[in-house]
């Protein structure tokens, strides 16, 4: 199944492209945490622990401490499918992250972002 290879996939190993993405585009690694903090609950020690133990994905989003309650405001395109319509709530999750990792790269701003 196709979902499973992405679910194993490890947080240590996406982080550092979401960063890359958003540096190419002028946005910085605070800014790659403050989404993530934002939409899952981590605080940096808590990041910092999720990409040491090389958790995978799934995992990471399982361990989340409180999922933002706003995330229903995440609404787009993100690989060609609407992340307001994805089923699996683990990949609905990951989507998530990678839409707000892209609205940052797109010039959003961060307060937008974060549907304040």
């Amino acid at each position: 199944m196709k979902n499973e290879r992405v679910f194993k996939m490890t947080f240590a190993s996406v982080y550092p492209l979401y960063i890359q993405k958003a540096e190419r585009k002028g946005r910085t690694k605070t800014e790659v945490d403050s989404v993530i903090f934002w939409l899952t609950g981590y605080d940096d020690a808590g990041l910092a622990m999720q990409r040491k133990n090389e958790v995978d994905l799934e995992t990471f989003f399982a361990n989340a401490p409180k999922i933002n309650p706003n995330t229903s405001q995440i609404k787009g395109v993100v690989c060609g499918v609407r992340v307001e319509e994805i089923q699996d709530p683990i990949m609905q999750k990951i989507r998530w992250l990678d839409k707000l990792v892209d609205e940052l790269a797109k010039g959003k701003s961060i307060e937008k972002i974060l549907r304040s």
